[in-house]
């Protein structure tokens, strides 16, 4: 049984109308009002189609409880004084670096058409994991968690809210192909100054490789990649895990290969 007071919150915090739901779903207004109060059960269908709109997973939406809801903290890491010596699994949160590419990818890509919250998602973690991949340091480190449609950074809600009241950045709702759909407007320009010619050449590959493609372009790309297969749904994606790649979503040329 899926909890009605979780499709209330989730419907009221993404700004969406019980009409809106309602088509989406095929049924009328007055019946998902129903459903919203309890008084009447949702079918497969009909709650994969709701996990759909709200971007969250069919086993979210019955536990009535967001996996991203996990409390995030917003406090900038301290610089690190010395060249690691070995990776670390841990992602090491760089809050600044996270705002000045998210507002630098909105200033190169938030204008098309297809870019809303989910493909913003996707593009975020291709850009951390990539880079991982590739020169086995992290860029933004953010945590990326197993959700249905793909991976999913948890500190994004919280640093895009804040930015929001800072005047950063503008959250509109727009529709792309009859769906309902999350865009950012960019306030300021981003500081690339925190970010080095190589994360900056990096984070514009990622850009011009993948932000063409909708979210289900994007969603299913990222379910082809070992980091993704290789999580539960709802867990941490290990960035470890992207040097067990295969070559459909492998970005670095290992030299074990060319022998």
């Amino acid at each position: 049984m899926i909890k009605h007071t979780f499709l209330l919150e989730l419907r009221k915090n993404q700004g969406i109308s019980q009409a809106f739901v309602a088509e989406e779903i095929s049924v009328s207004r007055a019946s998902y009002i129903e459903i919203e109060k309890g008084a009447k059960e949702l079918t497969v269908s009909q709650a994969q189609k709701i996990s759909e709109i709200f971007n969250v997973s069919l086993a979210e939406l019955i536990s009535g409880k967001k996996t991203s809801d996990v409390e995030v903290s917003i406090k900038d890491a301290p610089e690190k004084k010395e060249m690691q010596k070995i990776r670390i699994d841990v992602p090491q949160k760089n809050l600044k670096k996270f705002r000045e590419v998210f507002l630098y990818v909105l200033e190169k890509v938030g204008s098309k058409s297809n870019v809303g919250m989910t493909v913003l998602y996707k593009l975020l973690y291709f850009i951390d994991f990539d880079y991982y991949e590739k020169f086995e340091e992290q860029l933004i480190g953010a945590t990326y968690i197993k959700n249905h449609f793909g991976p999913t950074p948890v500190e994004f809600k919280k640093i895009v809210n804040k930015m929001e009241l800072k005047g950063e950045i503008e959250t509109v709702r727009s529709k792309y192909f009859q769906h309902e759909q999350t865009k950012y407007l960019p306030r300021r320009q981003s500081n690339i100054s925190v970010l080095s010619a190589q994360e900056i050449k990096h984070i514009d590959e990622v850009l011009e490789r993948l932000s063409d493609k909708t979210a289900t372009e994007l969603s299913n790309y990222s379910h082809k990649d070992v980091p993704w297969i290789g999580t539960s749904d709802g867990e941490i994606i290990s960035y470890e895990s992207v040097f067990y790649r295969t070559p459909e979503t492998s970005v670095r040329i290992y030299v074990d290969n060319l022998l």
